[in-house]
């Protein structure tokens, strides 16, 4: 059974929409970052965040997402703009509709907040804040605004974990499970996660958003793109399994083909881009990084590697995309995306 992405949906640092993130890629210069107050700090931390829509989305007047914190919001967003036309209308039925969202740093503007309430004045800290701090919440968010009642995971884990989830979503859709499933991934900013990944590396600017695809078993009306391939998960705990994990990873996807594009999870934070880089040391072809733009946002980094790719495929730029994902501290994983049905 063939897998296609029927369409995708993002939120990022260069605004709201695959069309906002299609340009800024294409304009190549880094979306200028911005103070992030640290309490205690006079000098500020610095990450690159989601300007305001320019309108307000209208599916935040929903009671679910009256109150939720950022993630939630970027990633119904996101959802809907990769349902499209598949979106929520009356007598749609989406019971058989999967729904796959993946975290890494997960919901902690709240968890943030809770905690701080919590140890200034236990007696006075907000129940209501609690359970935006569950890693599950914008799952369960989404799949309440789109009136889903069908299997809803959420994974947590590095950047590769997306690609797991997109691995996930096909299994379900081969076993026939679902007849549909949307995967999402999203992070939002806050001094917490800017000051940790200053921890690892310095030139990390923590970015934010959030990436969604919609798959299904059949190509639909639009421009058709496939899902091809997507390799093992390749773990790694020491810098020596660190260092070939990825070039497994490229192995098991197997040979490029002259017409292909590689998309990776270059940012520019030397040490860390050392592994991934190695491992495609001779790629000759076209290649896109979006997070040398964007900058590190963990798990919705990746999935803006996948949405650029698969908007590219779409609008017949390319043919073939490759998109390779190096974790934090877990795994490399890669896929391969290509234009078109199956051929065989």
């Amino acid at each position: 059974m063939s897998v296609f992405i029927r369409g995708c949906g993002a939120v990022s640092p260069a605004g709201w929409g695959v069309t906002a993130l299609a340009n800024c890629l294409v304009r190549g210069e880094p979306v200028p970052a911005k103070d992030i107050v640290r309490p205690g700090w006079t000098q500020p931390l610095r990450g690159r965040t989601v300007p305001p829509p320019s309108t307000r989305p209208a599916f935040l007047a929903h009671p679910r997402l009256r109150r939720t914190s950022p993630i939630a919001q970027y990633t119904v967003a996101a959802a809907l703009e990769a349902l499209g036309q598949n979106a929520p209308q009356p007598g749609r039925d989406l019971t058989k509709l999967g729904i796959v969202v993946c975290v890494m740093a997960g919901c902690v503007n709240y968890s943030r907040r809770f905690y701080a309430e919590t140890l200034k004045d236990p007696a006075t800290a907000s129940p209501l804040v609690f359970p935006e701090t569950v890693l599950n919440a914008p799952a369960s968010h989404l799949a309440a605004f789109l009136g889903a009642t069908a299997i809803n995971y959420t994974l947590v884990g590095d950047q590769g974990t997306f690609l797991q989830g997109i691995a996930l979503a096909a299994d379900w859709l081969r076993d026939k499970r679902v007849d549909a499933c949307l995967v999402v991934a999203a992070e939002e900013i806050d001094w917490l996660t800017a000051d940790a990944a200053k921890l690892f590396d310095p030139e990390v600017i923590v970015g934010e958003g959030a990436g969604a695809l919609y798959l299904s078993g059949d190509a639909g009306d639009g421009p058709a793109v496939r899902l091809e391939a997507i390799t093992g998960a390749h773990l790694f705990t020491t810098s020596q399994m660190r260092r070939q994990a990825p070039r497994r990873a490229r192995a098991e996807l197997g040979s490029s083909r002259p017409d292909s594009m590689l998309c990776d999870g270059v940012q520019g934070a030397p040490r860390l881009d050392r592994d991934e880089i190695d491992a495609w040391r001779d790629w000759t072809g076209p290649r896109l990084s979006p997070k040398m733009v964007l900058g590190e946002s963990f798990v919705a980094g990746a999935a803006w590697q996948c949405v650029a790719a698969v908007d590219l495929l779409r609008r017949g730029q390319h043919s073939v995309a490759d998109v390779s994902v190096v974790g934090s501290n877990q795994q490399a994983i890669a896929a391969r995306f290509v234009a078109g049905p199956q051929t065989n």
